[in-house]
């Protein structure tokens, strides 16, 4: 994964992942400051703009998949983390905004796949109006420790 030279600001190190999709506008990634690393809302947005967990239909309607899309948004977060040598063993907290409470259980379902109670985050779980694209269901902000 390719990631910019270091540059220290007053609010700490930006990290911004070249092989990610971009912000939707100027802000990093994630940021490192005060030994944690704290990571921008992440969804299933690839680096082609395009999106996991979802699937044109034939009326121009889409078909979205809150499984395929919560371990995609999780390995984002991965991917991400592992630019700072931080793993997902390293998050302290997430907040995670749903668009519908009705997909919690099966969001709980992929989330336990990569985490355990004992050793995994605290989670603050929130249903959200919208998201900034009709593709998506989920959005997940992380903060983990730097190693």
């Amino acid at each position: 994964m390719s990631k910019e030279p270091i540059k220290i600001f007053p609010n700490g190190q930006a990290v911004i992942a070249g092989d990610r999709a971009k912000p939707l506008a100027n802000y990093p990634h994630a940021r490192i400051v005060g030994g944690f690393i704290f990571v921008s809302g992440i969804s299933s947005r690839n680096f082609d703009n395009t999106y996991e967990g979802v699937k044109e239909l034939s009326d121009g309607s889409f078909q979205l998949d809150i499984k395929e899309q919560t371990k995609a948004v999780i390995q984002n977060i991965k991917s991400i983390l592992e630019l700072s040598d931080a793993t997902l063993n390293h998050l302290v907290d997430l907040t995670v905004f749903l668009k519908d409470m009705n997909d919690y259980n099966d969001f709980n379902e992929v989330y336990n796949q990569f985490f355990d109670a004992k050793t995994g985050p605290s989670r603050t779980t929130v249903a959200v109006k919208d998201l900034p694209s009709p593709k998506l269901l989920i959005e997940i902000k992380a903060v983990a420790v730097v190693p």
